[in-house]
């Protein structure tokens, strides 16, 4: 039977990321310095943005206050989970906590950086249960280069390990999976692709363009774009997408050049003995809609005109929201991590809780996704020291006494601890022994 050509329409659904979705996301992800600097170029770019320059505190609580008034930046139909949903005011957060605890002093701490490797590590053993692949994760963990990439041969690993190729291959598609995006990569197109995705822009002329490198590295636009199928405007685009992307993703995690942290909130004692947490106005860009200057020319302009106007005052009041959205989901996020961690402040390290990225997104009402963008590269100050959001994420170790579960950074604290304190070399025994 012959098979003649034929069109066929079909419907499909599918969850479309709009841009502003994206943008959002990325802000959610940006630590303090790049934050500000996204927010310098946006007033650089639209005519009706203007700085915030009221009082840092009156502007931030004013806004918080204002929060529930304004329309959802995030619609149900764009996050079926429900994440950046909630519609309380956003107000500094108090935590209770018992008098009995004595008072802390202040310190000058320096904030614990994690490598690379713990970084990856601690995200392993907090989402993979596989013991197998677990163990893989661990021996993939430590060939993990500088820049993030893992360059070593699947199939020379696997026989080395004892596995089949395919667990190790699904291992490394589960360290994919982790922060920073792009991380495990095994070429520069895997880490680009990586990226894409989580973008959604992984399309077919995109994964066209990562194929074709070398002709962008040798600028050789027009054979791009017949490989590509798409003109040289759209070219023009996925080549900025591109350069928008971290070729090195690992590279963020070398902290030999040490850089001052910046605070994204601030953790002090109030008066009734609790724990009073609220975000740092300076690492907060605060800007404003100029809609006066918008209402002076709107009338008079037309056409192309018109549509640039209605563009930018649609991401100025964007922005404004994404900022506000951005502030209430780190707040509401520390406040919970405070609150779960309380002895910790109260105590020391010693007293370090087992906590996972579940158990604050089920607090919050938040997705795991947002409460680990939330997390990272986000810094916290109080009288116990400056830390990033995420080093209070441990895994837990079974206590032998049959007590509670033990954090393993407490664990590894105490390690530490006898080390430095032992009087002769100390073997596995005698260290399993003593803790």
């Amino acid at each position: 039977m012959a098979h003649a050509p034929r069109l066929e329409l079909r419907q499909s659904q599918s969850l479309v990321m709009t841009q502003q979705l994206q943008q959002s996301i990325k802000l959610l992800q940006m630590n303090a310095m790049e934050l500000r600097g996204f927010v310098e170029n946006m007033l650089e770019d639209n005519p009706f943005l203007a700085p915030d320059e009221r009082p840092p505190e009156d502007s931030i609580e004013q806004r918080l206050k204002e929060d529930t008034a304004q329309e959802e930046l995030f619609t149900p139909e764009e996050w079926g989970d429900g994440e950046f949903r909630d519609g309380s005011e956003l107000r500094t957060h108090m935590v209770a906590r018992g008098s009995d605890g004595e008072a802390l002093e202040a310190q000058e701490a320096k904030a614990e950086l994690p490598s690379l490797r713990e970084h990856l590590l601690q995200q392993l053993f907090l989402q993979e249960t596989d013991p197998v692949l677990r163990r893989i994760g661990m021996y993939l963990i430590d060939l993990v280069d500088e820049g993030g990439y893992i360059k070593e041969d699947m199939a020379a690993l696997a026989e080395m390990l004892g596995v089949e190729r395919g667990q190790v291959e699904q291992a490394v598609g589960i360290l994919q999976t982790f922060d920073p995006t792009g991380v495990c990569a095994r070429s520069v197109e895997e880490c680009l692709a990586l990226q894409l995705k989580e973008r959604d822009r992984l399309d077919p002329a995109m994964q066209t363009l990562l194929k074709h490198l070398h002709l962008l590295a040798n600028g050789n636009m027009e054979a791009l774009k017949k490989h590509c199928g798409v003109d040289a405007e759209d070219l023009k685009q996925m080549v900025a997408e591109l350069r928008s992307l971290n070729p090195k993703p690992g590279l963020q995690f070398n902290h030999e050049v040490s850089q001052a942290v910046e605070p994204d909130v601030t953790v002090k004692r109030d008066a009734s003995g609790g724990w009073h947490v609220e975000l740092n106005a300076s690492a907060l860009p605060r800007v404003l809609v100029n809609r006066r200057y918008h209402a002076s020319i709107a009338s008079k302009s037309q056409g192309q005109d018109r549509k640039y106007m209605t563009e930018k005052i649609q991401e100025a009041s964007w922005l404004v929201k994404a900022l506000d959205q951005r502030a209430h989901t780190i707040l509401k996020v520390a406040t919970e991590i405070v609150a779960q961690q309380d002895s910790f402040f109260r105590m020391g390290i010693h007293h370090l809780k087992p906590l996972t990225l579940k158990d604050i997104a089920r607090e919050t009402g938040f997705h795991e996704s947002t409460v680990s963008r939330v997390t990272s590269g986000k810094y916290l100050i109080s009288p116990r020291g400056t830390y990033e959001l995420k080093y209070f994420f441990t895994s837990g170790l079974a206590h032998g006494a049959g007590g509670e579960d033990v954090s393993s950074q407490t664990v590894k604290h105490l390690i530490r601890e006898l080390i430095e304190k032992e009087t002769h070399v100390l073997s596995d025994d005698d260290l399993a022994e003593a803790l």
